[in-house]
Protein backbone atom coordinates (compact mmCIF):
# COMPACT_ATOMS: atom_id res chain seq x y z
CA UNK A 1 0.00 0.00 0.00
CA UNK A 2 1.27 3.15 -0.59
CA UNK A 3 -1.00 6.63 0.78
CA UNK A 4 0.99 8.92 -1.26
CA UNK A 5 2.91 8.98 -4.06
CA UNK A 6 3.04 11.05 -7.37
CA UNK A 7 3.44 8.46 -9.75
CA UNK A 8 2.61 10.25 -13.01
CA UNK A 9 6.30 12.31 -11.86
CA UNK A 10 8.57 9.01 -12.25
CA UNK A 11 10.67 8.85 -15.48
CA UNK A 12 8.46 6.50 -17.83
CA UNK A 13 5.25 6.91 -15.84
CA UNK A 14 3.60 4.56 -17.75
CA UNK A 15 6.08 1.66 -16.57
CA UNK A 16 6.11 2.25 -13.32
CA UNK A 17 2.30 2.44 -13.21
CA UNK A 18 1.73 -0.71 -14.76
CA UNK A 19 4.28 -2.01 -12.20
CA UNK A 20 2.34 -0.64 -9.78
CA UNK A 21 -0.89 -2.08 -10.64
CA UNK A 22 1.07 -5.54 -10.26
CA UNK A 23 2.85 -5.30 -6.57
CA UNK A 24 1.40 -2.67 -4.99
CA UNK A 25 -2.55 -3.17 -3.67
CA UNK A 26 -3.49 0.31 -3.07
CA UNK A 27 -1.98 3.12 -4.26
CA UNK A 28 -2.79 7.39 -3.54
CA UNK A 29 -1.64 8.77 -6.52
CA UNK A 30 -1.50 12.88 -5.19
CA UNK A 31 -0.77 15.52 -7.65
CA UNK A 32 0.48 18.86 -7.53
CA UNK A 33 -1.80 21.01 -10.04
CA UNK A 34 -5.21 20.53 -11.15
CA UNK A 35 -3.90 20.99 -14.76
CA UNK A 36 -1.65 17.84 -13.83
CA UNK A 37 -4.54 16.12 -12.48
CA UNK A 38 -6.77 16.65 -15.87
CA UNK A 39 -3.53 15.40 -17.93
CA UNK A 40 -2.56 12.40 -15.68
CA UNK A 41 -6.34 11.27 -15.79
CA UNK A 42 -6.30 11.25 -19.54
CA UNK A 43 -2.96 9.53 -19.52
CA UNK A 44 -3.03 6.98 -16.72
CA UNK A 45 -5.96 4.91 -16.79
CA UNK A 46 -8.16 4.21 -14.09
CA UNK A 47 -7.79 0.94 -12.07
CA UNK A 48 -9.72 -0.50 -8.48
CA UNK A 49 -6.36 -0.52 -6.60
CA UNK A 50 -5.30 3.19 -7.46
CA UNK A 51 -7.15 6.40 -6.65
CA UNK A 52 -6.23 9.48 -8.10
CA UNK A 53 -6.89 12.74 -6.67
CA UNK A 54 -6.96 16.70 -7.82
CA UNK A 55 -4.81 18.61 -5.57
CA UNK A 56 -2.49 21.93 -5.62
CA UNK A 57 0.64 22.17 -3.95
CA UNK A 58 2.24 24.62 -1.67
CA UNK A 59 4.99 24.64 -3.00
CA UNK A 60 3.69 25.82 -6.36
CA UNK A 61 0.90 28.23 -5.10
CA UNK A 62 2.30 31.40 -6.55
CA UNK A 63 2.38 30.09 -9.72
CA UNK A 64 -0.81 27.49 -10.03
CA UNK A 65 -3.18 30.18 -8.13
CA UNK A 66 -5.18 30.65 -11.24
CA UNK A 67 -5.92 27.13 -11.61
CA UNK A 68 -7.81 27.33 -8.03
CA UNK A 69 -11.24 27.71 -9.59
CA UNK A 70 -10.08 24.89 -11.52
CA UNK A 71 -9.31 22.46 -8.59
CA UNK A 72 -12.57 23.43 -6.53
CA UNK A 73 -14.24 22.10 -9.75
CA UNK A 74 -12.42 18.52 -9.42
CA UNK A 75 -13.02 18.80 -5.90
CA UNK A 76 -16.79 18.08 -6.20
CA UNK A 77 -16.21 14.83 -8.33
CA UNK A 78 -13.49 13.37 -6.01
CA UNK A 79 -13.60 11.78 -2.92
CA UNK A 80 -10.03 12.01 -2.33
CA UNK A 81 -7.79 15.51 -2.68
CA UNK A 82 -4.42 16.02 -2.43
CA UNK A 83 -1.30 17.45 -2.51
CA UNK A 84 -2.97 20.25 -0.72
CA UNK A 85 -1.60 22.40 2.40
CA UNK A 86 0.92 25.09 3.80
CA UNK A 87 4.63 25.34 3.71
CA UNK A 88 6.05 27.95 5.91
CA UNK A 89 9.86 26.62 5.17
CA UNK A 90 11.64 29.42 4.19
CA UNK A 91 11.94 29.34 0.88
CA UNK A 92 8.52 28.96 0.29
CA UNK A 93 7.27 31.76 3.18
CA UNK A 94 6.74 34.87 1.37
CA UNK A 95 4.14 33.20 -0.31
CA UNK A 96 2.23 31.89 2.73
CA UNK A 97 -0.85 34.33 2.61
CA UNK A 98 -1.39 33.26 -0.63
CA UNK A 99 -1.09 29.64 0.37
CA UNK A 100 -3.01 30.05 3.24
CA UNK A 101 -6.29 31.35 0.94
CA UNK A 102 -5.88 28.68 -1.14
CA UNK A 103 -5.57 25.96 1.55
CA UNK A 104 -8.50 27.70 2.90
CA UNK A 105 -10.53 27.98 0.09
CA UNK A 106 -9.92 24.42 -0.70
CA UNK A 107 -11.03 22.97 3.26
CA UNK A 108 -14.61 25.13 2.80
CA UNK A 109 -14.93 23.50 -0.46
CA UNK A 110 -14.63 20.18 1.11
CA UNK A 111 -16.79 21.42 4.16
CA UNK A 112 -19.89 22.50 1.49
CA UNK A 113 -19.61 19.19 0.07
CA UNK A 114 -20.19 16.93 3.12
CA UNK A 115 -16.63 16.13 3.56
CA UNK A 116 -13.48 14.33 2.03
CA UNK A 117 -10.46 12.28 2.30
CA UNK A 118 -7.17 14.77 2.07
CA UNK A 119 -3.30 14.05 2.17
CA UNK A 120 -1.93 17.19 3.61
CA UNK A 121 1.03 19.04 3.57
CA UNK A 122 2.59 20.71 6.32
CA UNK A 123 6.22 21.56 6.65
CA UNK A 124 6.82 24.29 9.11
CA UNK A 125 2.75 24.85 8.84
CA UNK A 126 1.46 22.58 11.05
CA UNK A 127 -0.23 25.05 14.02
CA UNK A 128 -2.20 27.06 10.77
CA UNK A 129 -3.25 23.74 9.28
CA UNK A 130 -4.41 22.82 12.09
CA UNK A 131 -6.09 26.08 12.82
CA UNK A 132 -7.75 25.75 9.37
CA UNK A 133 -8.87 22.23 10.09
CA UNK A 134 -10.31 23.34 13.17
CA UNK A 135 -12.01 26.26 11.97
CA UNK A 136 -14.23 24.17 9.26
CA UNK A 137 -15.80 21.11 11.08
CA UNK A 138 -17.00 18.67 8.81
CA UNK A 139 -14.25 19.34 6.41
CA UNK A 140 -13.74 15.36 6.09
CA UNK A 141 -10.56 13.63 7.16
CA UNK A 142 -7.04 14.45 7.66
CA UNK A 143 -4.04 12.34 6.44
CA UNK A 144 -0.92 14.34 7.45
CA UNK A 145 1.74 13.67 4.74
CA UNK A 146 5.82 13.40 6.08
CA UNK A 147 4.31 15.29 9.65
CA UNK A 148 7.39 16.97 10.68
CA UNK A 149 6.56 19.31 13.12
CA UNK A 150 6.23 19.68 17.15
CA UNK A 151 5.20 17.26 19.67
CA UNK A 152 2.87 19.09 21.19
CA UNK A 153 1.50 19.69 17.44
CA UNK A 154 1.60 16.64 16.75
CA UNK A 155 -0.67 15.40 19.86
CA UNK A 156 -2.95 18.37 18.88
CA UNK A 157 -3.27 16.52 15.61
CA UNK A 158 -4.04 13.79 17.06
CA UNK A 159 -6.69 15.20 19.13
CA UNK A 160 -8.38 16.66 16.04
CA UNK A 161 -8.24 13.10 14.64
CA UNK A 162 -5.68 13.16 11.68
CA UNK A 163 -4.27 10.58 10.04
CA UNK A 164 -0.62 10.23 9.53
CA UNK A 165 1.45 8.75 6.39
CA UNK A 166 5.11 7.73 6.68
CA UNK A 167 7.49 6.54 4.38
CA UNK A 168 11.15 5.34 4.77
CA UNK A 169 12.65 8.78 3.96
CA UNK A 170 11.12 10.43 6.83
CA UNK A 171 12.42 7.54 9.11
CA UNK A 172 16.27 8.66 8.23
CA UNK A 173 16.18 11.71 10.52
CA UNK A 174 16.54 11.61 13.86
CA UNK A 175 13.47 14.06 14.75
CA UNK A 176 11.00 11.84 12.13
CA UNK A 177 12.02 8.30 14.36
CA UNK A 178 11.01 10.23 17.54
CA UNK A 179 7.80 11.74 16.27
CA UNK A 180 6.87 8.08 14.80
CA UNK A 181 7.19 6.86 17.87
CA UNK A 182 4.70 9.09 19.60
CA UNK A 183 2.21 8.90 16.47
CA UNK A 184 -0.88 6.36 17.47
CA UNK A 185 -0.04 2.87 15.92
CA UNK A 186 -4.18 2.86 14.68
CA UNK A 187 -3.91 5.95 12.69
CA UNK A 188 -0.51 5.49 10.89
CA UNK A 189 -0.06 4.14 6.72
CA UNK A 190 2.68 3.60 4.75
CA UNK A 191 3.87 5.97 1.60
CA UNK A 192 6.62 6.61 -0.54
CA UNK A 193 6.62 9.95 -1.97
CA UNK A 194 8.07 8.54 -4.49
CA UNK A 195 9.98 10.02 -6.84
CA UNK A 196 10.77 12.84 -4.53
CA UNK A 197 11.95 10.67 -1.47
CA UNK A 198 14.83 9.53 -1.71
CA UNK A 199 15.88 6.03 0.30
CA UNK A 200 19.58 4.96 0.34
CA UNK A 201 20.33 7.48 -2.42
CA UNK A 202 17.47 6.05 -4.57
CA UNK A 203 13.97 7.32 -5.22
CA UNK A 204 11.39 5.35 -2.94
CA UNK A 205 9.12 3.65 -5.34
CA UNK A 206 5.80 2.53 -4.24
CA UNK A 207 6.05 -0.90 -4.05
CA UNK A 208 8.81 -0.02 -1.13
CA UNK A 209 6.47 2.16 0.80
CA UNK A 210 6.39 -1.22 3.39
CA UNK A 211 10.33 -0.53 4.39
CA UNK A 212 8.86 1.88 6.60
CA UNK A 213 8.75 -1.07 8.83
CA UNK A 214 11.54 -1.71 9.61
CA UNK A 215 11.68 1.68 11.32
CA UNK A 216 8.17 1.47 13.31
CA UNK A 217 9.34 -1.72 14.48
CA UNK A 218 12.04 -0.57 16.73
CA UNK A 219 10.07 3.04 17.25
CA UNK A 220 7.21 1.19 18.55
CA UNK A 221 9.21 -1.87 19.94
CA UNK A 222 7.72 -4.65 18.07
CA UNK A 223 8.67 -7.25 15.37
CA UNK A 224 8.50 -6.32 11.69
CA UNK A 225 5.89 -8.64 11.19
CA UNK A 226 3.53 -7.06 13.59
CA UNK A 227 4.46 -3.47 12.36
CA UNK A 228 3.75 -4.77 8.81
CA UNK A 229 0.47 -6.30 9.92
CA UNK A 230 -0.44 -2.93 11.80
CA UNK A 231 -0.10 -0.88 8.23
CA UNK A 232 -1.94 -3.51 6.32
CA UNK A 233 -4.93 -3.28 8.75
CA UNK A 234 -4.62 0.71 8.99
CA UNK A 235 -4.70 0.88 5.79
CA UNK A 236 -7.77 -1.29 4.87
CA UNK A 237 -9.61 0.74 7.30
CA UNK A 238 -8.55 3.98 5.61
CA UNK A 239 -9.29 2.92 2.49
CA UNK A 240 -12.74 1.71 3.90
CA UNK A 241 -13.38 5.41 5.27
CA UNK A 242 -12.36 6.41 1.53
CA UNK A 243 -14.96 4.31 0.06
CA UNK A 244 -17.87 5.53 2.25
CA UNK A 245 -16.66 9.16 1.41
CA UNK A 246 -17.67 8.10 -2.59
CA UNK A 247 -20.71 6.31 -1.58
CA UNK A 248 -22.39 9.44 0.14
CA UNK A 249 -20.98 11.27 -2.85
CA UNK A 250 -22.93 8.90 -5.44
CA UNK A 251 -26.30 9.68 -3.25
Amino acid sequence: MDFHCHLDLYPDARKVYAETLRRVEFTWLVTTSPRAFAATSEILPTHPRLSLSPGLHPEVADKKQGELPQLLEQIQHSQLVGEVGLDGSARYRQHFELQLQIFTAVIQRCQSLGGRVLSIHSRAAAAEVLDTLQAHEGFGLAVLHWFTDSPSLLRRAVALGCWFSVGPAMLQSANGRKLVAQMPRDRVVPESDGPFAKYEGEPVMPWHSLRVADGLSTAWAISQTEAVTTLCVNGERLIQKMRTELGRQSQ
